[in-house]
């Protein structure tokens, strides 16, 4: 694994490789087989798109069969000069706006031999499509051309080519540059590279969705499959990116067949189920769904149908962001692993994701609530060189905020309210729903509060690595048993905490109030997956006038305390029963004979906790009562 960039501006995606305690957790003794949660977890998705035969499926096979007739392309004695390029809607693009200078810019920069970071050919191809000037698909077509005799050398020596590298992770972007240099800059091949580009293409497409029999050359090279079959992963993305633009640029009617009878469809069906927006991956490696939005484009572009809009999945994304975001405009909600960066800062990717999604919604309310926080937020513009392409996305003038103060996103089950839009109010999340993805924590019932800076936070974001999973880590309960030799929900030999367990669904209900007050009820009981040492917990939130009243309810099985945590970025003294953090104020109502205990996260380990503390409240046997709220 490549080192991880700590830097919150750092340029490196937020893609890594999985988690390993989960890929154990999910591969069986061949390393080919799901383990039970997630075989099931999957084969109710499979079901959930096998029963689907809506409108939008009959229309991806019949225009993805037009698609084909539009332009049959003859990979070895072509005539590309003949061959029509895959549409590219490309009317968005305002040649007066800053954007397109700074883009222009960041290409010519390459063309003249100094490509910035990261740099990709599809670049120097979409200049090409803008402004018909050959020096750019003659640059593309040299970028595409090393990365395939890089790829035959490796071959030829019984090696895997890079594109394999990381279970295929990066066959997208890969695949993707190849494919639309292919398409874009036909004119500019010859036929020996036209035959030797679709080889390797059609290869490393093949290995893909043929994980088991796998080859390069004549070599076997099986791999695991990852996340082949789940649409939700941010590897699926990957896959379906390499083989929808080469099926697009090589009018190959098996991968089109492929894409419009099975994995489209299924990704229709999956989206549908998470109408609710966002992604069970988290917040870090939610902002892949920035690369799902981008094949809805192409997709769109090249056949007609819209994705995007098949289900409300992508308009709400939109909402599920906003609300995600805290009144700052500058952070959002630290759910699940933050690889790229602890620190959960607006980034890049973020401002990427909203632009395509209010590109491609047609949800006018949606997209002015897009307009409004792109126009907001602390990132006004990319960063970095790579995604400048992406700013040619209008962000459109002013718009609105959401007229509500609480979004419930039930398909992820994370909740966010604020006391209102102003950069002064009251935040908070929290985590009650579906544990299903690798990169997601073991944080049903966590929640997290702000107002001006985080009060109250998962320590994960003060970690070097962004991908502390346990429970230990976040605003809940903490479980912990005294006969530690016994296998629980994967945990590892004498630990002692009481873990959460993967594949199972909590739940909660939310009841609005006046002033943007709300009560949440939730049930963590199927967090323990019938578990003898947590036989029920349910958490009750009341979050008004500036506070958050958090009451717990739970049964214990035998040699099994519960600990009620709060985490802090500082150092908090007790008075009493009360505990202050910085701004933030904690008082235990309930138990009236409750301990309380710091934890220094540092002095547990130096190099992996930068900073922040725990508070451990203790002494409840059925139930505690807290309350958070700001320091005077």
């Amino acid at each position: 694994m490549p080192p991880r960039q700590s830097a919150p501006t750092s340029p490196r995606r937020p893609l890594p490789l999985r988690t390993v305690a989960i890929a154990a957790a999910v591969a069986a003794a061949t390393g080919l087989a799901a383990a039970a949660p997630l075989k099931a977890y999957l084969a109710r998705r499979s079901a959930q798109a096998e029963a689907v035969r809506t409108p939008l499926a009959d229309a991806l096979l019949r225009n993805g069969r037009t698609a084909l007739r539009r332009a049959p392309r003859d990979t070895g004695n072509m005539n590309s000069a003949q061959v029509a390029e895959v549409p590219m809607n490309l009317t968005f693009v305002d040649t007066a706006r800053t954007p397109y200078a700074r883009f222009k810019t960041w290409v010519d920069a390459a063309v003249a031999g100094s490509p910035g970071y990261a740099y990709q050919a599809r670049d120097s191809a979409l200049m090409y499509r803008i402004t018909r000037d050959g020096k750019y698909c003659t640059h593309a077509v040299g970028m595409v051309e090393q990365q395939v005799s890089k790829a035959e050398t490796a071959i030829a020596a019984g090696q895997n080519p890079e594109v394999a590298y990381d279970s295929y992770l990066d066959v997208g972007p890969m695949i993707g540059d190849l494919a639309i240099t292919y398409d874009t800059c036909s004119a500019f091949l010859t036929a020996s590279q036209r035959t030797r580009w679709s080889a390797y293409a059609e290869q490393a497409v093949w290995n893909v969705w043929n994980y088991q029999n796998a080859k390069w050359g004549s070599r076997a090279a099986p791999w695991s499959g990852w996340s082949v079959d789940n649409p939700g992963n941010n590897y699926h993305y990957s896959f379906l990116e390499a083989t929808m633009n080469w099926a697009l640029a090589s009018r190959n009617p098996t991968w089109m067949g492929l894409l419009q009878s099975d994995k489209l469809p299924k990704l229709e069906a999956y989206y549908r189920a998470l109408a609710t927006g966002g992604s069970q991956e988290g917040t870090g490696y939610g902002t892949a769904q920035m690369r799902l939005f981008e094949i809805y484009r192409l997709w769109r572009d090249a056949t007609g149908i819209d994705l995007a809009n098949a289900n409300p999945h992508e308009s709400n994304t939109i909402r599920w962001w906003v609300h995600a975001t805290v009144p700052m405009l500058d952070r959002f909600a630290p759910l699940g692993d933050q690889s790229r960066s602890s620190t959960p800062d607006i980034y890049d990717y973020h401002r990427r994701l909203v632009l395509e999604a209010r590109h491609l919604t047609q949800d006018a309310n949606a997209q002015r609530i897009a307009s409004w926080w792109l126009n907001n937020i602390s990132v006004q513009q990319m960063g970095s060189g790579m995604n400048f392409r992406y700013d040619l996305l209008p962000a459109g003038a002013g718009g609105t905020p959401p007229s509500e103060l609480y979004y419930l996103g039930s398909g992820t089950g994370h909740l966010f309210a604020r006391t209102g839009w102003d950069k002064a109010a009251m935040w908070m999340s929290y985590v009650a729903g579906p544990y299903m993805e690798s990169h997601a924590h073991q944080d049903q019932g966590a929640f997290t509060l702000f107002a001006n800076d985080w009060l109250s936070v998962t320590e994960n974001i003060w970690t070097h690595s962004g991908i502390q999973q346990g429970s230990e880590v976040h605003n809940t309960l903490r479980f912990e048993r005294t006969n530690t030799t016994a296998a629980q929900c994967g945990s590892p030999a004498n630990d002692k905490i009481v873990h959460q367990c993967y594949g199972t669904t909590s739940t909660m209900t939310v009841t609005p109030g006046a002033a943007g007050a709300l009560t949440v009820s939730s049930n963590l009981t199927p967090a323990y997956a019938g578990t003898t040492y947590v036989k029920s917990w349910t958490r009750a939130l009341d979050f008004s006038n500036r506070k958050l009243t958090v009451r717990d309810n739970f049964t214990l099985g035998s040699g099994t305390t519960a600990i009620f945590q709060v985490q802090t970025p500082v150092q908090p003294t007790i008075s009493g029963s009360t505990v202050t953090a910085g701004k933030l104020k904690v008082r235990v109502l309930e138990p009236a004979n409750a301990t309380i205990a710091l934890r220094n996260w540092n002095s547990v380990d130096a190099a992996e906790y930068n900073k922040g503390w725990r508070i451990d409240i203790g002494g409840g046997t059925t139930t505690y009562l807290v309350e958070l709220s700001e320091a005077p």
